[in-house]
C-alpha cells in the first residue's frame, strides 16, 4: 500500500522576509529580505525570477533579473518595462514601486520544514 503525499502547506513570502523597493523610469526594483537568516537558504530557493514573473503576470516585464545578497540574508529583483512607461507616463493610479513590492511578498511558497509546529501562523 502506498502512502499519500502529505500536502505541502503554503504560506505568504511577507511570513519570512520584508520588502523594500523603488522604481526608476520603467523600472522597477524589489529587495526581499529575511527575517531571520535562517531562512534565506528556503526563501533562495522558492523566490526565483519564475516566480517574480508569474506575479507580475497582469503587466509582464520584459526581463527579470535577481541578484543575491547572502551577507544581508536578501535578494534584489530587478524588472524592466513594468511601471508601463513610468510613474509620470502612465494613468494608473499609485503605480510606484515602493507599493508593487505587495505583490510579490503575497505569493505563496511552501512553508519551511518545522514551520507552524513553533506556534507560527500559516497565514
Amino acid at each position: 500500500m502506498t502512502e499519500a503525499p502529505i500536502p505541502v502547506a503554503m504560506i505568504p513570502i511577507r511570513l519570512l522576509a520584508h520588502g523594500r523597493a523603488g522604481d526608476k523610469g520603467n523600472r522597477l526594483n524589489i529587495s526581499v529580505i529575511a527575517f531571520d537568516p535562517q531562512h534565506f537558504d528556503h526563501l533562495k530557493t522558492h523566490v526565483t525570477e519564475d516566480l517574480c514573473r508569474r506575479a507580475f503576470a497582469s503587466s509582464p516585464p520584459s526581463g527579470i533579473t535577481r541578484y543575491v545578497l547572502p551577507k544581508i540574508s536578501a535578494m534584489n529583483f530587478v524588472l524592466e518595462d513594468v511601471l508601463d512607461g513610468g510613474v509620470n507616463v502612465n494613468l494608473r493610479l499609485d503605480r510606484h514601486g515602493k507599493t508593487l513590492s505587495y505583490v510579490l511578498l503575497d505569493m505563496q511558497i511552501p512553508a519551511p520544514a518545522g514551520w507552524g509546529s513553533q506556534g507560527q501562523n500559516l497565514t
